[in-house]
């Protein structure tokens, strides 16, 4: 009786196809068999249960350059190689996790984005008065600044928070956005811009609004993208921010100019 398998009977009882086979035994993982006197290469119980070790291990994540030095070694050694691949299988696990998590944000607008306080409060805004435009221009520079200063923005939105609950500043918001029709030269933008700055520096935690993520950044550039992000203003709407910044900046407030880094 003729002892063992054919390699192709040995790849179907283990569960691997011939090709995979033979590329364990190019890398070394199972040796050849010799040749019986027909010229077949018969695999036996111990070459098929060093096989079944092998696609169990690799099926498991163990690269294939470790898995003979594992078999092969001590079971101290064995131990250690499968803690150091279940790490990496653990951590391959948590980014695939993050980038399901991030197709399914995708999937619903904003949240791909912003954290879900930013979404809460972009709709609540509406509520407020705010065009589907202003809440379009708010969202996109709030992008922008997780992006530019990600270690200041769970601050900026605390802040922002407060904001939306003091109704003078709604109030105020809505007007500048109203101010963006008149013209240039129109008296009312300097009593605007003059009852805006009294309101910041009235109340510290609101001025940090404007304060908060120029202190985070490393330049003054990438806090002057974010605040001057959006749509060419209008000549109003440049005079106004003209205004109110230099009120602010009498009164001692660290402001970058649009020209300077």
């Amino acid at each position: 009786m003729t002892n063992g398998v054919t390699i192709g009977q040995a790849a179907a009882f283990v569960g691997v196809t011939v090709k995979t086979v033979r590329h364990y035994h190019k890398v070394g993982l199972i040796d050849e068999p010799e040749r019986d006197r027909s010229g077949y290469r018969r695999y036996g119980s111990a070459d098929l249960l060093r096989l079944v070790r092998v696609r169990t291990l690799a099926e498991a994540g163990v690269p294939l350059a470790e898995i003979g030095p594992m078999i092969d070694g001590d079971a101290e050694r064995f131990a250690t190689t499968l803690a150091g691949v279940e790490r990496q299988l653990t951590a391959r696990i948590d980014e695939l996790t993050a980038r399901r998590a991030t197709l399914h944000r995708l999937a619903d607008g904003d949240r791909a984005l912003l954290p879900d306080r930013a979404v809460a409060l972009l709709e609540r805004m509406p509520g407020l008065g705010f065009t589907a435009n202003e809440v379009a221009a708010t969202r996109d520079s709030w992008v922008l600044a997780r992006a530019l200063v990600p270690d200041g923005f769970d601050d900026y939105l605390t802040h922002v928070e407060q904001a939306l609950h003091d109704t003078r500043l709604v109030a105020l918001t809505r007007r500048a956005a109203q101010a963006a029709t008149w013209e240039p030269d129109d008296p009312r933008l300097v009593e605007l811009a003059t009852a805006a700055a009294e309101h910041y520096l009235a109340d510290p935690a609101l001025l940090n609004t404007v304060t908060g993520l120029q202190a985070r950044t490393e330049a003054a550039t990438r806090y002057t993208l974010i605040a001057r992000h959006g749509d060419e203003p209008t000549p109003a709407t440049a005079r106004l921010t003209a205004l109110f910044e230099g009120k602010l900046r009498a009164a001692g407030i660290r402001i970058p100019r649009p020209d300077r880094g």
